[in-house]
């Protein structure tokens, strides 16, 4: 498969839990398939998203095709407004 959303289901942030509920609803709404990695599983996880992300600091939702770094949640909703997710997730 080749979208990978890296996700969390262990936070007490509301603006990862709704970003990461955005993302899932955009991803649904377009039937594009995808991947949930969950990095609440281990920290091994955690730190595999950050090093493809380049981003030390990057937290959930990240956005991968395979291991190419599509973004993050802002880019995300940036490629929904200008029409271009599939050129967004390199899928096009």
């Amino acid at each position: 498969m080749g979208v990978k959303l890296y996700y969390t289901t262990v936070t007490a942030s509301r603006t990862v839990k709704s970003q990461q509920a955005e993302v899932i609803r955009i991803l649904d709404s377009k039937s594009i398939q995808y991947e949930l990695i969950d990095i609440s599983q281990g920290g091994e996880l955690r730190d595999e998203m950050r090093s493809k992300a380049g981003d030390p600091r990057a937290a959930p939702p990240q956005l991968f095709n395979e291991d190419q770094y599509c973004g993050n949640y802002d880019m995300l909703t940036e490629a929904v407004e200008a029409d271009t997710v599939e050129q967004f997730l390199k899928l096009a």
